[in-house]
């Protein structure tokens, strides 16, 4: 699965367990808080990608859209990323949705990856939170019938100079746009065992690179997961002048991100475009759902208590329902409560007759 998430949860490799401190660079905590906002409003923009295998066979579709947002009444910016596609055959894809603060600091997180194997699926879910002067991270693993959940907290005091799924995607669009990588920029991440482990970036210079038949300058980006200093993590990644992505490949892995056509000519072909719509894969019209479903149940609940008679009147149906056990039950129900029709009829009529004095 990891040649379709965006980071490095997926990457199936075990997180040791750090005895000492792990700690993002000065220079790196103090990139993040001095960007510049002009730099922030360039980042607005959707990327269209598409995975290849090694033969150049299409594998499915990779898209980050970074836009500007509001969560709890702050401004931010909402970094989506979508992949979708098959490997071996077998469905699969990545879902991450994160509100980043304008200094890159995550205010929530929701992480979403599935695969469709044959006999079984596999699914992993990350949510990470803001809470109280503390990182919340909350992850749960079902295989199967199997349902694995992790759970940990870090103060913000800890955390400083973390990037997750989505603020890392953001960050490289910044050093896209500045085409240079700063020295030193060593941040940390989360692993996939909820353990605090280092990440870097380093600049790969510029190539030419044809696309669409065009040759372009684009700009390298190299990041890497400290998982252990024998086992890196890696990717390099390349970007246009303005901060488009044009490839993403993980050492390593046959599967390569690209674009087939610059993006002055993509959008021409993205507007003719629908879209497909999972809501529950998005975390905010997710968390919107949430919101309604129990605004209505609590509405629901305080209008059966400011009418005890409702249950009453089902109880009597239901009882006199299953003692004559009718074989048309729409029918009876009809003449059941037929007589409190005709009554209410009855009742909107007296009043309609009565003297307005």
């Amino acid at each position: 699965m990891e040649n379709y998430s965006p980071d490095g949860y997926s990457a199936g490799l075990e997180g040791p367990h750090h005895e000492e401190v792990i700690s993002a660079s000065n220079e790196a905590v103090a990139f993040m808080g001095n960007i510049d906002p002009e730099e922030l409003q360039r980042c607005v923009f959707t990327d269209y990608l598409v995975s290849l295998s090694e033969s150049g066979r299409n594998l499915g579709k990779f898209t980050v859209c970074v836009e500007l947002a509001c969560k709890a009444q702050q401004p931010c910016m909402l970094v989506h990323a979508q992949s979708q596609g098959a490997i071996e055959e077998s469905p699969c894809g990545t879902t991450v949705t994160a509100y980043v603060t304008c200094d890159l600091e995550v205010l929530e997180e929701d992480y979403y990856e599935y695969m469709k194997l044959e006999g079984r699926s596999l699914e992993k879910r990350c949510h990470i939170a803001q809470r109280d002067g503390n990182i919340l991270i909350t992850k749960v693993t079902t295989e199967g019938q199997e349902v694995k959940e992790q759970s940990a907290a870090f103060p913000l005091s800890v955390t400083r100079g973390l990037v997750t799924e989505g603020s890392h995607l953001l960050l490289m669009r910044l050093f896209a746009l500045k085409e240079k990588v700063p020295e030193n920029m060593i941040f940390i991440s989360i692993d996939q065992n909820l353990h605090i482990i280092s990440t870097t970036f380093k600049e790969l210079g510029v190539e030419k690179e044809e696309i669409g038949g065009e040759s372009v300058e684009v700009f390298g980006i190299k990041r890497a997961l400290l998982f252990s200093e024998d086992c890196p993590q890696t990717w390099q990644c390349y970007f246009l002048p303005d901060g488009h992505m044009v490839s993403r490949m993980q050492l390593g892995s046959p599967v390569a991100v690209k674009i087939l056509e610059l993006p002055s000519h993509q959008e021409k072909v993205v507007k003719i475009e629908t879209k497909s719509l999972s809501w529950e894969e998005d975390m905010q019209m997710r968390s919107k759902f949430l919101d309604r479903k129990e605004e209505l149940k609590v509405d629901h609940a305080s209008y059966l208590r400011r009418h005890p008679e409702i249950q009453a009147l089902i109880s009597d149906f239901l009882q006199f329902l299953l003692l004559r056990k009718p074989d048309d039950v729409f029918q009876f129900a009809r003449e059941y409560f037929l007589p409190f029709s005709c009554h209410q009829a009855q009742s909107e009529s007296t009043q309609a007759v009565e003297p307005l004095i």
